[in-house]
């Protein structure tokens, strides 16, 4: 037989829970229907997609007899699962014997529409540290993961490790595993708290691998270059890549071909080709050593630079004509 909603079985189950509870607790058990049901609910995010619950006038009334401290915290429990959560109060508009819940909150106690859910007053410590998981890969999608996450945070009061919490981000149901959360125990409050957040990989997830691809040489090939170290004394790049600098013939301007006398040396020798400088692991490179360029006559080889040199050998000549006698002669004569 029911009066508006309030059945006898559930004036029954609140009798058999005022007995067994304390003075100094609260403790109901009543009737849990999921939010969507509420017939003044409207497209309310708070009360859809967060973590706090909707229960009767009459619970306040209990609850300020009780001299609990605030905010209020409750501990929802379904005995038939053995399954537990926490939460906290929204608003006293329900109907009498009546809570309202979250969906993500029902499908994590395994309650179905009107069936009984034990409610009593928790005192849970302040949380300074949440590890979550979120349960597809669709979360990555989320340009700043973070200040989303804090934003939906804001409408929980609770959180409770084994929650697989949902929130809604641009038209869009997210799903959230809790892993872990620090002081450890049943669950920790994040009122006016400073809650640090860790992610762990999404459900799904795969770490993308490497792709390394062929780099495209001359001649057209495509062989990988050979990733070993180049010694300083012997430079092998250039035979590595097959690099073969001026390998081209050369053109005169009168069109005439170059004859084998004119032929210099080939330029296709790479042997003397310095190549990027690549050290091992602890190595250090401090220049290559300065070679002292020989003077001429060390070591018996030419003249001694000491040896005196003749300068201006050559004979002189005058302007002024010569005098009698002394044709040819490099004398000045002298003035009178």
């Amino acid at each position: 037989m029911s009066f508006g909603g309030f059945y006898e079985d559930d004036q029954h189950h609140m009798m058999q829970a005022a007995r067994a509870g304390q003075a100094s607790s609260f403790h109901e058990t009543y009737r849990c229907y999921s939010a969507a049901m509420m017939q003044s609910r409207a497209e309310r995010p708070e009360l859809l997609y967060g973590g706090k619950i909707v229960i009767p006038q009459s619970a306040l009334h209990k609850l300020s007899n009780l001299h609990l401290s605030w905010p209020l915290l409750f501990k929802l429990t379904n005995n038939a699962q053995d399954r537990s959560t926490h939460s906290g109060v929204l608003e006293f508009t329900a109907e009498e014997g009546r809570v309202y819940l979250p969906q993500w909150m029902m499908q994590t106690l395994l309650l179905q529409e009107g069936q009984f859910v034990d409610i009593k007053n928790a005192e849970l410590p302040l949380g300074a540290f949440v590890k979550i998981q979120p349960q597809h890969v669709d979360f990555l999608e989320i340009t700043d993961p973070k200040a989303v996450l804090e934003q939906a945070l804001r409408n929980f009061s609770t959180l409770t490790v084994g929650d697989i919490l949902s929130f809604k981000y641009n038209d869009k149901l997210y799903d959230i595993l809790v892993l872990e959360t620090k002081p450890a125990g049943q669950g920790i409050s994040i009122i006016e708290t400073d809650l640090e957040v860790d992610f762990a990989p999404p459900v799904g997830y795969v770490e993308p691998t490497p792709q390394y691809k062929p780099t495209a040489v001359a001649g057209g090939r495509t062989d990988v270059l050979k990733g070993s170290t180049t010694n300083i004394e012997k430079h092998t790049v250039a035979e590595d890549i097959g690099f073969k600098p001026f390998a081209g013939s050369g053109q005169r301007l009168n069109g005439k071909s170059r004859g084998d006398a004119e032929s210099s040396t080939s330029l296709s020798d790479t042997s003397n080709i310095p190549a990027a400088l690549r050290l091992p692991p602890g190595k250090l490179f401090f220049g290559y050593p300065v070679v002292q360029v020989k003077k001429t006559g060390e070591n018996g080889g030419g003249e001694s630079s000491d040896t005196p040199k003749h300068v201006f050998t050559g004979a002189g000549q005058t302007l002024k004509a010569a005098r009698k006698g002394a044709a040819g002669s490099p004398s000045t004569s002298s003035k009178k």
